[in-house]
């Protein structure tokens, strides 16, 4: 995992998209639903998805995690 932090620009860029183009918790619902599909593609051997499944695999690890940022899916409320 990287420890590398953000420049003051992208932290700019990154607020002002969720500020002003999509609501964080829209966007992890997006990405989940997104990883929902690739897992179904795989698991039903779709050709496309099978040859491409090493960056699937990594994909899906780093969108699950930002999604988890953006909006804990089980919050301990």
């Amino acid at each position: 995992m990287s420890t590398n932090t953000l420049s003051t620009e992208a932290q700019t860029r990154l607020a002002d998209f969720f500020n002003n183009t999509i609501d964080p918790e829209e966007m992890s619902r997006a990405i989940r639903k997104l990883n929902y599909i690739i897992a179904l593609g795989i698991l039903r051997e779709d050709a496309t998805l099978k040859n491409e499944l090493m960056n699937i695999e990594y994909s899906f690890f780093w969108l699950n995690e930002l999604a988890e940022i953006l909006n804990p899916y089980l919050n301990l409320e």
